[in-house]
């Protein structure tokens, strides 16, 4: 007979497993040696002993997974009850009993853990939904490109979450996926109704431009002279709205015609004012001249500018910016000559004449009456008399003038 501390085999090759004091035969081994059948069943308790350590060695590692710890041991406990083996059952046993507590721990901490990523899982899609019910309360102010793209992002999240997220119970997440599910309906509904309508818009638009790139075209043989028509045109094609895929083909022929027209202006322009640069020095010499007249000779130099203004109109166009400027010396030219001949007029005026005749001769007198007067009164009079007799006579000098 063959024996160790935990077992024996017998003559049959009954193979016994000592527990607790008593015997109990696991198996039977028969037709080899006795100590091949006893390592046999040794065998098999160091199985269930590479079991129990390696449960042990997954909680030191910090392990969690509470559902697959729980598993194991209660295999093991029942895989101990009476094991077909032979060894220290019992020490198996109380390891196993030792590791129960942190386990339970393990699978408590676990619920809880599952229980708070359950409600940051809801309150993810609760905010999900939330944002979609939002969006699509008031679809007539919506901007449907840009919220197009948030509700294909708010999908994304909830497919991420049912995908990597905790696994809620259906009961709990069905209620909040059917509003989701609703709001994104309702959202799908009126773009499609919104995009049906601005096709037609662009269908409008398209029409509109169209004919406004036909026009615009039509206007490049008049060249430069049709830039404040083609600047009605760019209005008009403003006010017309978009014409969809068709716009920017559209703006491109467009603005050729614009780009053509307002070339040839540019170079209109440039050739204007090469052309007023010269009528500018031409005006400049002409200021000379009349900068020289003798407007002592009052009908030479009205003859003498005459011919001058029949030149300066001939000349053209100047810069406007310079208008004012270069007039002004002709301007006063002819504001000299037309002052002298007014004035010349009035000397000629025999009604005038009369008038500065009888003027002359009722100054003569009162200075003749002052002059009397002056030489009777008393000195302190004679301050004030002077005074009269020197108004007087420069009175009299311009009244003389004036009938000369």
């Amino acid at each position: 007979m063959t024996s160790s501390e935990f077992g024996r085999v017998d003559e049959a090759n009954n193979v016994y497993l000592i527990d607790g004091g008593q015997e109990r035969i696991v198996g039977q081994y028969p037709n080899v040696p006795a100590a091949d059948a006893l390592s046999y069943f040794t065998r098999k308790f160091d199985d269930l002993a590479a079991q129990v350590r390696t449960l042990e060695q997954r909680l030191a590692a910090g392990i969690t997974d509470a559902k697959s710890l729980k598993t194991t041991r209660e295999h093991l406990k029942a895989e101990l009850v009476e094991p077909k083996a032979v060894g220290n059952v019992q020490n198996l046993r109380d390891r196993v009993e030792a590791v129960t507590g942190l386990i339970d721990a393990t699978s408590a901490k676990a619920n809880e853990e599952r229980a708070a990523a359950n409600e940051l899982a809801m309150a993810a899609k609760e905010e999900i939904a939330a944002r979609a019910e939002a969006m699509v309360a008031n679809l007539g102010g919506i901007n449907w490109k840009k919220s197009a793209v948030e509700m294909t992002e708010l999908f994304e999240r909830w497919q991420k979450l049912q995908k990597e997220g905790p696994k809620v119970p259906k009961a709990k997440t069905d209620p909040i996926w059917k509003r989701f599910s609703q709001a994104r309906a309702k959202f799908e509904q009126g773009r499609r109704a919104f995009f049906a309508n601005l096709d037609g818009s662009f269908k409008e638009a398209k029409a509109e431009k169209t004919s406004l790139v036909e026009s615009a075209k039509a206007l490049l043989a008049k060249g430069a002279g049709a830039t404040d028509q083609y600047k009605k045109l760019q209005n008009q094609w403003k006010l017309a709205g978009k014409a969809g895929k068709a716009e920017e083909a559209l703006w491109k022929e467009f603005r050729a015609a614009g780009d053509a027209i307002f070339a040839a202006k540019k170079a209109e322009d440039a050739e204007i004012e090469t052309s007023q640069k010269a009528n500018l020095e031409q005006k400049v010499a002409l200021n000379l001249e009349i900068e020289a007249l003798n407007f002592d000779d009052i009908e030479s130099a009205k003859k003498s500018l005459a011919n001058i203004q029949a030149r300066w109109e001939k000349i053209g166009h100047i810069p406007r910016d310079q208008v004012r400027k270069i007039e002004d010396p002709i301007r006063k030219a002819e504001k000299k000559i037309a002052d002298a001949a007014a004035d010349a007029w009035r000397r000629s005026d025999p009604a005038a004449k009369a008038r500065s005749n009888s003027l002359v001769s009722q100054l003569e007198e009162a200075i003749a009456g002052l002059e009397k007067s002056l030489e009777l009164a008393k000195p302190e009079k004679k301050k004030e008399i002077e005074e009269q007799i020197t108004a007087r006579k420069a009175w009299l000098l311009a009244a003389s003038q004036a009938v000369d």
